[in-house]
């Protein structure tokens, strides 16, 4: 039951994760362990109360821990600017984003 909370919590947060612009989505990429931890943290105060609501919200936190870094690799990174290619290669307009790819 717990692991089944974690999965529906990360899904959730994967969710919103998705509506934001591409743009943003890489830069917060660039950025992976503020990512981690503001998921994780949110996570636990959302669900704090109940062994249950605890231990599933540090599955979610472990599920975006492990997304972030595949992501990271699928997709590429936003960092200082330059945008680093993973291995699907994303078409990001340059004038919008402002930044240069490596």
């Amino acid at each position: 039951m717990i692991v089944e909370s974690g999965i529906i919590i990360f899904i959730g947060m994967l969710l919103l994760a998705i509506k934001l612009p591409v743009h943003i989505s890489l830069w917060l990429l660039g950025r992976p362990l503020a990512v981690d931890l503001t998921a994780s943290v949110i996570a636990y105060i959302l669900h704090w109360g109940t062994f249950t609501g605890v231990m599933a919200a540090a599955v979610a936190g472990l599920m975006c821990s492990g997304f972030t870094a595949l992501a990271r690799k699928l997709f590429g990174y936003i960092d200082g600017g330059v945008y680093h290619e993973g291995w699907v290669k994303l078409q990001i307009p340059d004038k919008e984003a402002g930044m240069k790819k490596s």
